[in-house]
């Protein structure tokens, strides 16, 4: 076998030495990155709140009597003036008769003494009329007048209290069952007969802290105060309730115990054209019913929209994200965050559109050093708004 060349020998042995003085590689870490987007933003602050009938009216009796008859069905709507029960009327049909007859009786002695002063008066001029006989006439017709106007004021009562007989509704809506049957005898002690509950429109009633309130003004004051939001309701079984309404009452007090402020609005209840009973149409929002409050903005503002999984990093100073600055190093950005839902986060302030965010890796970055950002997909839902 031949001997290697020296020479050979020296050049492989430069060429090993070479390769064990160079050091290893360490290349920047990967990340995946998104674009912050601006996009149009319903504002939404959301409350537990309950509904309440505009009115409620318990049915009592005013006078006592036989219950004759009930005009209405149990669970029914009924209008305003309709006729709901009727007592017994004869016994007060005959007071009245009494009192009319006393006011004809007066009212013809009335007539007979206005008669007998004109021909006192007519004779004080003349030897046989009297001052005394003309005074005397005049009292008593003026006495006379004086109970007349008593027994019509009697009669009126009589009248009165015969038109308490009928109990008719005072105002429209949907009325309970009936508490007690015809045949019983009814009376002011007997308590409420049924109760009338309005539908349409509804008041929905919600505390606010003072905190969320001074909030809600200092953002709606500028655009036009209550006007610039409206309210949604979201039902117990999670359902968006079709209709909006207003915000009408702020109150005055400050409850101590919670430090809350009650705040009512307006929502229409009309009938549900697919849910009957009898043929009556059915409701979808109920007296005492809990819901929970949306108060939105009628017109939408403009927000920066990042995926939800890019904030997901806070200490004692807030949210912040992580942001791609020049270099490619990486840079901590404090946001102050709005509403948000589980896909999507927007940010009130701290980001500008077009700045680049790490979505994905964030735990091999650290803050000032390099890293290799390779872009994510990320299109902000339609109701990222919503919450």
């Amino acid at each position: 076998m031949g001997r290697v060349p020296i020479f050979a020998l020296l050049f492989l042995g430069l060429q090993t030495s070479a390769a064990l003085s160079q050091s290893p590689v360490i290349l920047p870490p990967a990340v995946s990155v998104v674009t912050a987007q601006s996009k149009p933003l319903i504002e939404t602050n959301q409350f537990i709140g309950r509904i309440q009938a505009m009115g409620r009216v318990n049915l009592v009796a005013r006078v006592t009597g036989f219950l004759e008859k009930r005009y209405f069905e149990e669970g029914s709507e009924v209008k305003e003036g309709d006729l709901l029960y009727r007592i017994e009327q004869p016994p007060f049909q005959a007071d009245v008769q009494t009192r009319q007859a006393a006011v004809d009786q007066l009212q013809a002695q009335l007539v007979n003494a206005n008669q007998t002063l004109d021909r006192a008066r007519s004779l004080l001029g003349t030897p046989a009329g009297q001052q005394s006989t003309y005074d005397a006439a005049l009292a008593s017709a003026k006495s006379l007048e004086a109970q007349v106007l008593g027994a019509q004021a009697q009669l009126k009562q009589s009248q009165i209290t015969l038109s308490y007989t009928e109990i008719r509704a005072p105002i429209s809506g949907k009325i309970s069952e009936t508490a007690i049957t015809e045949g019983n005898v009814v009376g002011p002690p007997s308590g409420t007969l049924a109760t009338i509950v309005s539908q349409d429109p509804m008041y929905v009633n919600f505390p606010v802290s003072v905190r969320a309130l001074l909030s809600l003004r200092e953002r709606y004051a500028p655009k036009g105060g209550f006007e610039a939001a409206l309210i949604r309701l979201k039902l117990t079984d999670g359902r968006l309730y079709g209709q909006t309404g207003e915000l009408n009452f702020v109150g005055n007090t400050v409850a101590p115990e919670t430090d809350t402020i009650l705040l009512r609005g307006t929502i229409p209840n009309p009938p549900l054209p697919y849910a009957k009973i009898k043929n009556r149409a059915l409701r979808e929002l109920f007296d005492g019913e809990f819901v929970r409050v949306l108060v939105e903005g009628v017109q939408p503002v403009t927000a920066i929209a990042i995926p939800r999984a890019a904030v997901v990093l806070s200490d004692q100073e807030g949210n912040y994200v992580y942001v791609i600055g020049p270099q490619n190093k990486a840079e901590i950005r404090r946001v102050e965050l709005g509403q948000s839902n589980p896909a999507t986060a927007f940010v009130m302030n701290g980001l500008q559109e077009g700045e680049r965010i790490i979505l994905e890796g964030l735990q091999r970055v650290h803050p000032g050093e390099e890293v290799a950002p390779n872009p994510a997909s990320f299109t902000p839902g339609s109701d990222a708004g919503n919450p």
